[in-house]
């Protein structure tokens, strides 16, 4: 009649425990990616050379080469 230990208490708990993982994946996989995040994986090589040129990580003349290389491999397509 009466159970040892946890009995139905344990696995009431385990169902909880069940329920908030099964939540929790569902949330991670419908929640949308930030639009920034988004963009930012959506962007050609040309408009990251143009990024970076006008953050001035890179001089003019590496721009200028590299932008040379870019439109050259875009137009050998």
């Amino acid at each position: 009649m009466f159970h040892d230990g946890l009995g139905f208490f344990g696995m009431h708990v385990l169902w909880w425990v069940f329920w908030i993982i099964v939540a929790v994946a569902f949330f991670a996989l419908v929640t949308p990616v930030p639009r920034s995040e988004a963009r930012r994986m959506r962007q050609t090589p040309l408009e990251i050379l143009q990024r970076r040129y006008a953050a001035g990580e890179i001089s003019t003349q590496d721009y200028e080469e590299r932008k040379a290389e870019l439109q050259g491999d875009a137009s050998a397509q």
